[in-house]
């Protein structure tokens, strides 16, 4: 008796658009934690043989990039916010004011949509008599469940996200020899981003490998670029 409803919700868990706010702040974050860290790590080995200004620039670089992830989207998701509330707010007031041209604006939505002229008034009306403000915020405006902006969540995902990508090659400072470091943490960081990479892939249900061959060429460039940085400002030293 249950096997439609089961096949239903089957269906609708192929679909992977609910998953792309915090799938988008997760790899955004843990994605610049490793490479953002590991570069820095990265030109200071190349600029000098401590281990201790090694390891304190990426501590350095994993705070700081943490507290920078979360206010950075602290604020754009709070302007986000701050939008949507005042199209809300508007929207409201346009209902209360004026429901019949909005009604009209509602019905040639639907039409635009491929119903027909008829059919898309019912639709408007029957919505509009269930929730008026919700019908308008998801069609005319686009905004819904899925759209809708966190401010402390987003700001707490990403510093989260970045801290846990990042300290992985804080520890590949602390524990691999300062030999051939910079080589240790090229290639473990590699590993870490394609790994990353497929999994937000597979997540996402796209392709790992166009995943996975984007974030080895720019891992690769940015890692490259800092340490010919660090190594002119070894020589010159």
């Amino acid at each position: 008796m249950n096997q439609p409803d089961n096949d239903l919700e089957h269906y609708l868990d192929k679909h992977y658009i609910h998953k792309s706010n915090w799938l988008r702040a997760a790899v955004l974050g843990a994605n610049d934690g490793i490479l953002s860290v590991a570069s820095i790590a990265i030109g200071v080995t190349t600029a000098n043989n401590g281990r201790h200004p090694i390891v304190l620039a990426a501590l350095a670089g994993l705070v700081a990039g943490a507290l920078s992830m979360a206010a950075g989207e602290y604020v754009s998701v709070s302007s986000q916010t701050d939008l949507e509330q005042a199209d809300i707010e508007r929207e409201k007031q346009e209902l209360a004011e004026m429901p019949e041209i909005e009604l009209q604006y509602l019905t040639e939505i639907y039409e635009k949509r491929g119903l027909q002229k008829e059919t898309a008034k019912q639709v408007a009306i029957e919505l509009t008599q269930n929730n008026a403000l919700q019908a308008h915020l998801r069609d005319e405006l686009g905004l819904n469940e899925i759209t809708k902006a966190n401010p402390i969540q987003a700001a707490l995902a990403s510093a989260a996200a970045f801290t846990s990508g990042g300290i992985l090659p804080v520890m590949i400072t602390l524990l691999f020899p300062l030999d051939y470091l910079e080589y240790y943490l090229y290639g473990f960081s590699i590993i870490f981003l394609m790994l990353l990479g497929a999994f937000a892939a597979k997540t996402g249900g796209s392709s790992p490998k166009k995943a996975v061959i984007r974030i080895t060429l720019w891992g690769t460039i940015a890692m490259v670029l800092t340490a010919f940085v660090g190594y002119l400002f070894g020589v010159n030293l």
